[in-house]
């Protein structure tokens, strides 16, 4: 058994608040660097090279990359041979978020009831999943969503006869409807299978995995790459004044489902798929 104070989680998560805010993943660098030599459009070269420089100036002079500085979703992975002490776990988050937020001068985007909205100053209550793995270590996951793209996303219940053409159409189709809404080039998350809230997660889990990592299983592989060359087909292209690159990547997670069921999720990211991992 691993003791685990829950300043602990309040610490990092801070400070990955303010990471994830100012500063692109490698991978997310590469693609953008591999879709600006790939562009055929120049209007798309130029929109894909400002927004480049928009992120090294974020970079160099720690500001936001985007003004929208996104609700705080917080993925723990907790072993089962941890104990948290000093504290209840869902507070320690929270905590981390608000000091995140507020020492790092982050836009404040959260209203505390959906109807009346007044803003709670500190940008929390976070979105908090759990899930509880082997072992004695935590894997944080800060992952700040901006509702650009967020809106734009969709769940798709389908039926078992629809299959996988189905499935390819619910995807095009929510990425048709976003259009330049979801500030592309965009990341598309993808969930399949389970529950009408499971295939949500499962999309919005996949908008987290590095986007120069395939699925494992080979058909969702081929998904991924058939997908990704579809919506780029589609015409809509960097900032949505056309061109080849309408997203960066296709990230697909399938879960087992019912018999009568064939749920489909589409998560979309905007173009700089905000997010920090660190094991504690």
């Amino acid at each position: 058994m691993r003791t685990v104070d829950v300043s602990v989680l309040t610490q990092n998560i801070s400070e990955m608040c303010i990471e994830a805010n100012h500063y692109l993943s490698e991978d997310m660098k590469t693609a953008f660097t591999e879709a600006q030599n790939r562009e055929q459009a120049p209007l798309g070269r130029q929109i894909l090279s400002q927004l480049q420089e928009n992120m090294e100036i974020a970079e160099k002079d720690m500001i936001p990359i985007c003004q929208d500085t996104g609700m705080a979703v917080v993925f723990l992975k907790v072993g089962q041979d941890v104990h948290f002490v000093g504290g209840n776990v869902e507070d320690a988050v929270n905590e981390g978020v608000r000091r995140g937020y507020v020492d790092g001068y982050l836009r404040k985007s959260v209203v505390r009831d959906p109807i009346y909205r007044e803003n709670t100053r500190d940008n929390t209550p976070a979105i908090i999943h759990y899930s509880i793995i082997p072992g004695d270590r935590i894997t944080v996951t800060v992952a700040p969503k901006g509702f650009g793209s967020e809106n734009m996303s969709r769940v798709f219940m389908l039926k078992p006869a629809d299959g996988i053409e189905g499935v390819k159409n619910a995807i095009l189709t929510a990425v048709k409807d976003a259009g330049p809404n979801a500030c592309p080039p965009m990341v598309v998350g993808v969930g399949i299978g389970g529950t009408f809230e499971k295939c949500a997660l499962l999309a919005k889990e996949a908008l987290t995995r590095p986007i120069d990592k395939h699925s494992e299983i080979p058909y969702v592989k081929e998904l991924e790459e058939e997908m990704l060359e579809k919506i780029n087909r589609t015409g809509i292209g960097p900032g949505g004044l056309g061109g080849t690159t309408t997203a960066l990547a296709v990230n697909i997670n399938t879960y087992a489902t019912h018999i009568a069921g064939l749920p489909v999720a589409v998560n979309i990211c905007c173009h700089v798929n905000r997010h920090a991992v660190r094991e504690i």
